[in-house]
């Protein structure tokens, strides 16, 4: 997870020449500002394990939901693998299944019907190890989001740290804002906003301050706050320019 206000953000945010309006704000409102509009996520999707990348599910732009299959890698050994576990489970279901009248006729002791169970409970064991094997060679958003990069091709070779992609979520957004030292106590956790993007016909959008930074950055003086902004339909992209104006209700 990213800090609430990284300096890079900061230095951003002061050459959008961050705006405090005093005259002409309506009552009940602290003031204006302008900000930027960000993800409230951005994961690199890697694979849990080496191998060769077989397939990709998903492009960019494309809305993934978490827990979505979106790329696999080659997994012929380990499909096998678990089909082999599979059919000695169900040949241990089988063989005890038929030594079971042979144990109510005393026609064969409790130790050998103990190593017959044994052997199919390990054998169940196998099949869920050789099946964990091959989901680790399923590569599932962590997120609900859009993809926003994809690093690689089907045939190239994914280490453990190899990104495949990148995902943002934008549901919800976030508004980055850079404050002015003097306004320290006028925003507050929880306090509404009203917020505009720099892209005519988007209208108008209500947010709510869920950060306040508690720590002045003396260079600019000036501190950061961050609100989250509902997105459910992606209406809104991120990266917008924006300007912010906070209820004091």
């Amino acid at each position: 997870m990213r800090s609430p206000l990284s300096p890079l953000r900061i230095i951003f945010c002061s050459l959008l020449t961050v705006l405090f309006i005093s005259d002409g704000v309506p009552a009940g409102q602290v003031g204006l500002f302008e900000g930027l509009i960000e993800p409230s996520e951005v994961v690199q999707v890697c694979s849990q394990v080496p191998g060769t990348l077989e397939m990709i599910m998903v492009e960019r732009g494309d809305q993934v939901r978490k827990g979505q299959l979106i790329a696999r890698l080659n997994s012929g050994v380990e499909r096998a693998a678990v089909d082999l576990a599979r059919a000695r489970v169900e040949f241990g279901k089988r063989k005890v299944a038929r030594n079971e009248d042979l144990y109510r006729k005393k026609l064969i002791s409790i130790h050998e019907k103990d190593e017959m169970e044994t052997e199919l409970r390990i054998s169940e064991l196998q099949l869920r190890e050789a099946q964990e094997k091959l989901n680790m060679r399923t590569i599932k958003s962590p997120i609900d989001g859009v993809v926003v990069e994809r690093f690689i091709s089907p045939g190239e070779y994914v280490g453990e740290d190899t990104a495949i992609m990148k995902i943002a979520r934008i549901h919800p957004l976030y508004v980055e804002v850079v404050v002015p030292v003097d306004q320290f106590g006028t925003i507050k956790r929880g306090m509404r906003a009203e917020v505009t993007t720099e892209l005519p016909g988007l209208g108008k959008y209500r947010a709510r301050v869920i950060i306040v930074d508690k720590v002045i950055d003396a260079a600019s003086g000036t501190f950061g706050v961050r609100l989250e902004m509902p997105n459910p339909h992606y209406r809104l992209p991120a990266g917008l320019k924006c300007k912010v104006l906070f209820s004091a209700k």
